[in-house]
């Protein structure tokens, strides 16, 4: 190891109770989406990063954007950190906004609690996680006193669990970035260099209220959704054939999550709402595919008397793909972990969406690299006790800080 990074590896390890204790003051501000009222961690993060002197950009997305997208409030940030001329611009984006904690918990899902190596709290590991990781890798790649070529941006964004758009999406589109490298919160002991696209639909059928006692005056909506059901569960078999050639990631999936309707028990349902997400591997084509899942739904109840259907898109995240120079943060990144954490990390793709593939899909290679474990089901994302390994942030700080220098060391 050089003996700069050396440096910062002893920064890092100096100053690890501060990081800690600047991921347990992010991890107790709520941020649960839905609702998505999501201004006031960035307002907490703008003050906190004060202390480093310096200034976090707020970009609030308009109220009424962020209302009819289904969301409350969103305000992103951008710290910004140019040095001397001449080198790339390297962003780091991690993500505020989480999924409700739900039920399964036996620690406050908002109190940061460490507790035998762990600190557990929604988004403990994605991540908030992550902005711990990229600020405090950027104080010791600055407090290293090195000359720097380039610039740096911290991008804080709030809008991951609904897909982006008005995240990462809203910065690029509003061209307010344009970095030439982006690194996004991923997990320390893999590289995330794709990832699949998903689409998801809002599916309500509607048919004709009646007695129980007289079905026959109405026209059952959840008659109708079953025929519905069969279709998208019959195609698995058929979706399962089809294989991804992008290591870690398999086959197209299709699933209903959520089912809403009837008025009661004695009441022919007269509505019932699906919500349905497909997967879709990156090779797969998403205007393709959305055109052969409204058919198979629209099939499904043709010529039923009194049904109509409605389909909304609520969400098409295009898939992550690799970018020319994205095989560059690869191997730095391979080449620091094996340092850090001796042993090779494998670059591959997840099945999940990010919404790093914002970046991609404007020719900005992206990969996925941050604070966490082998896996996501290790870490309880999501789910009840959530939870980082404190030594995988403290690994993953060093890892980025020493890449950041490979990147921008003059």
């Amino acid at each position: 190891m050089s003996s700069k990074k050396e440096q910062l590896a002893s920064w890092i390890d100096a100053h690890f109770d501060e990081e800690v204790g600047f991921l347990q003051q992010v991890l107790r501000v709520p941020t649960d989406t839905p609702p998505g009222n999501n201004a006031p961690h960035a307002d907490t993060v703008a003050e906190l990063v004060k202390a480093y002197g310096w200034s976090a950009e707020k970009h609030a997305v308009p109220q009424q954007t962020v209302r009819d997208y289904g969301m409350e409030s969103i305000t992103n940030l951008i710290v910004r950190r140019p040095y001397q001329a001449g080198g790339p611009t390297v962003a780091l984006n991690a993500h505020g906004d989480v999924v409700p904690p739900g039920e399964g918990w036996s620690f406050p899902p908002y109190g940061g609690v460490v507790q035998d190596g762990f600190i557990y709290g929604r988004a403990a590991a994605v991540s908030k996680c992550d902005f711990a990781t990229y600020i405090f890798a950027t104080r010791a790649l600055e407090a290293l006193g090195a000359p720097l070529k380039g610039a740096l941006e911290l991008h804080f964004t709030y809008d991951e669990e609904f897909g982006g758009l008005l995240g990462p999406g809203w910065l690029l589109e509003q061209k307010l970035t344009k970095p030439d490298f982006v690194i996004a919160a991923g997990f320390s002991y893999n590289i995330v260099t794709a990832h699949n696209a998903c689409l998801q639909f809002e599916i309500t059928v509607l048919g004709k209220s009646g007695h129980g006692a007289m079905p026959e005056t109405g026209h059952d909506a959840l008659q109708a959704a079953t025929r519905i059901l069969n279709a998208i569960y019959g195609q698995l078999p058929e979706l399962k054939k089809i294989k991804s050639k992008v290591p870690g990631i398999d086959s197209p999936t299709m699933l209903v999550g959520r089912i809403d309707g009837g008025t009661n028990t004695n009441v022919v349902p007269g509505q019932v709402v699906l919500k349905m997400d497909r997967r879709m591997i990156p090779e797969e084509d998403p205007a393709a595919v959305e055109a052969q899942v409204r058919a198979l739904i629209e099939e499904a109840v043709r010529g039923q008397p009194g049904i109509r259907v409605e389909i909304k898109r609520l969400l098409l995240s295009h898939a992550l793909r690799p970018q020319p120079g994205s095989e560059q943060l690869v191997a730095h990144l391979q080449q620091n972990a094996q340092t850090v954490l001796g042993e090779l990390i494998p670059a591959q793709g997840t099945p999940l969406y990010a919404d790093a593939r914002l970046y991609g899909e404007h020719g900005i290679p992206a990969v996925l690299y941050g604070a966490g474990p082998r896996t996501v089901p290790e870490s309880n994302a999501k789910k009840g006790d959530e939870r980082l390994a404190l030594e995988d942030l403290r690994k993953a700080t060093k890892v980025v800080a020493m890449t950041l220098l490979d990147f921008l060391g003059a």
